[in-house]
């Protein structure tokens, strides 16, 4: 009669299937997010950055050619000028009589909270949201523009001036702003724009790739044996 022995060790043992196998060599342990992609966080300092440097540059050069005599510069006569203004107040004159004390907080208050909401709209982004993508950091730009000005100064410096028959609504004259302005009214424009364009429908569900019974711990349906019967 032949003994038996234990072996002293086992170097493989072939997976059965059902059971749950270690992870695979060179996989990681970190789920992969399938959910809504995060939008770009670059593009929106980008276009903020290029907005705000814009509205810095443009007014820069105001206060140098439009301190002194003549004091303006005629682009298109009688329908748009270029003339140095210190705007205290907000958008028509918003405040302007109001004391130091009171209007630079409020104004610095409402320039924060409106940053905020820019900020937690961008992060909702959804994919197809391209003009509410281009719209935020329009208007973050020229927030950020003003809200420099007001810092700095404790007042905007405008300097671009429409005027003529155009804006006969308004008693032939718009009141003078700036680049910052002009930004926030674009990026304003496209939230609108995407209020009324974007498809509201279900959010897109993206699915990760199934993963094998033998590594996802599944049980494995019971394989029917061939049949011997070549016609079925």
């Amino acid at each position: 009669m032949t003994e038996l022995t234990q072996p002293t060790s086992v170097t493989a043992i072939a997976g059965v299937p059902g059971d749950r196998l270690g992870s695979p060599v060179g996989s990681t342990r970190v789920v992969a997010d399938y959910g809504r992609p995060n939008p770009s966080y670059v593009f929106l300092a980008l276009v903020s950055i290029v907005t705000l440097l814009s509205d810095v540059a443009s007014k820069a050069w105001a206060e140098h050619h439009l301190d002194g005599y003549p004091g303006f510069v005629e682009v298109w006569k009688d329908h748009l000028t270029l003339i140095l203004a210190k705007n205290r107040g907000g958008a028509w004159g918003l405040l302007q009589s109001t004391s130091e004390n009171v209007r630079r907080p409020f104004f610095l208050l409402v320039s924060v909270a409106a940053i905020a909401f820019i900020m937690t709209l961008y992060r909702r982004l959804q994919p197809r949201q391209d003009a509410l993508r281009w719209g935020l950091p329009l208007v973050l730009g020229g927030a950020l523009g003003n809200v420099l000005d007001r810092i700095r100064y404790g007042h905007v410096i405008d300097f671009i001036d429409a005027h003529g028959a155009i804006f006969k609504v308004f008693g032939g004259h718009w009141p003078t702003f700036n680049v910052a302005d002009v930004a926030i009214c674009i990026g304003v424009g496209l939230m609108g724009l995407d209020m009324f364009t974007s498809k509201r429908g279900r959010a897109q569900v993206l699915f990760a790739p199934r993963v094998p019974p033998a590594q996802s711990g599944e049980p494995v349906p019971a394989e029917e044996p061939p049949s011997a019967d070549p016609a079925l």
